[in-house]
Parts: structure tokens; C-alpha cells; sequence
């Protein structure tokens, strides 16, 4: 019998996640946070309402929402009762231990043509969208966001709930100053980071800058 899987979220992230899903076997649902938002969702999708999730008791789940803070919620309310894995699209490739260490994780997604290469901390919850790489030496807290192409240099700390955009760079670090991105920051789409970014901020440009 075939593994359902859960898949929370009603926008394109959830399309997106549902793609590595299929790729991996699953026959997927997906969970809208109330009726309403199951109505505006694309009739070829089975949805379900989230106060209706504890009938699907012998599924796993994964959020598909982009937003940090929001899977944070969501794991909050049924960290107890569901079992969030992981899925990790076949065409990822990864440096040596890399995938046994994602593997000891929950919430992961990790999209086609993700490279990570050694020596890289992730997070619970963490979101690898379409072509991220990541290089060695970083450590990422848990709930963070990496867009399509975003990249990722050496010895670089991502703290929890960061969001980096599609297309930036965050340059690299050193082994006695790693390059650190602080909690809950947004770093925008085309940003080149090379400098560290202050907690609670949003970074844009070429060099990025803070502007909020």
C-alpha cells in the first residue's frame, strides 16, 4: 500500500513540496488551515481541513510554507501527535555524512537539484528549495528558508527563522569569524551578502544593506 503523506500549506510551496513527494512514491493530501482556504485550492488537490488531521493519523507530514514562523506554529500545535518526516528529492546530491545527518532530523525538504557538500549543521524544519547549495563549515538553526538558487559559502551561522531569497549570495565566513545571519532576518532575492547581518532586519543589493 502506498504511504500517504500530509502535506500543510495551500500555496505554491505545497505545489513544490508535493513535487518531491510524488518523486518519492507518496500519495499526497493536503492540509488548509480552515474551509475557506481548501475552497480557493485547485480541484485536482485533496484537501483537508487541519482540525480534521488526527483522522489521518498513520500518514506522515511536512509543511509546505515558506515562512518560517508559520511552520513554527504549526509544529507547536501537533508536535505530539503527528509524525513529520523528511523528504529529500532524488536528485539532491550530497557531501560525505551529509545525508545521515538530515536523516536524523524532522520537517526537512530538501527539492531537486540541492547540492550540500560536508560539515554542514541543519536544522529541523529547514526548507532547501529548487538548486540551493550549500558549502562547507555551516550551521543552520531550525525553520529556515533557502529559495531557489540561493548560495551558501563556507563557515557561515544562519540563525532560526531566516529567509534567504532566491538567487542570493551570503559570502563566506572564516573559521575564527564565521559570517552570521541573525534570527528572523530576511535576506532579499539578489542580495550578496558580505557582511554580518543584524537579527530582525531585512538585507537587500549588491552589497546588501540593511533597510529595516
Amino acid at each position: 500500500m502506498t504511504q500517504q503523506i500530509g502535506i500543510f500549506g495551500t500555496s505554491s510551496m505545497a505545489l513544490e513540496t508535493r513535487d518531491v513527494a510524488e518523486a518519492l512514491g507518496y500519495s499526497v493530501f493536503f492540509v488548509a488551515p480552515d474551509a475557506s482556504n481548501s475552497q480557493e485550492w485547485p480541484s485536482e488537490c485533496e484537501v483537508v481541513v487541519e482540525s480534521d488531521v488526527y483522522l489521518f493519523s498513520n500518514a506522515r507530514f511536512v509543511i509546505g510554507i515558506g515562512e518560517g514562523a508559520v511552520r513554527q506554529r504549526i509544529v507547536q500545535r501537533h508536535a505530539n501527535t503527528l509524525g513529520f518526516t523528511n523528504l529529500i528529492h532524488p536528485s539532491a546530491t550530497f557531501g560525505h555524512g551529509q545525508r545521515q545527518h538530515i536523516e536524523t532530523l524532522r520537517g526537512v525538504i530538501v527539492c531537486a537539484g540541492v547540492r550540500l557538500t560536508h560539515n554542514i549543521q541543519v536544522g529541523n524544519f529547514t526548507i532547501f528549495n529548487l538548486n540551493v547549495t550549500v558549502s562547507h563549515d555551516v550551521v543552520m538553526g531550525d525553520y529556515v528558508t533557502l529559495s531557489p538558487q540561493a548560495c551558501v559559502l563556507g563557515h557561515v551561522h544562519i540563525q532560526p527563522n531566516v529567509w534567504v531569497g532566491a538567487g542570493a549570495v551570503i559570502n563566506q565566513g572564516s573559521v575564527s569569524a564565521p559570517r552570521t545571519i541573525g534570527t528572523n532576518t530576511l535576506v532579499g532575492s539578489g542580495a550578496v551578502v558580505v557582511a554580518d547581518c543584524e537579527p530582525n532586519s531585512v538585507y537587500v543589493g549588491v552589497p546588501a544593506r540593511k533597510v529595516k
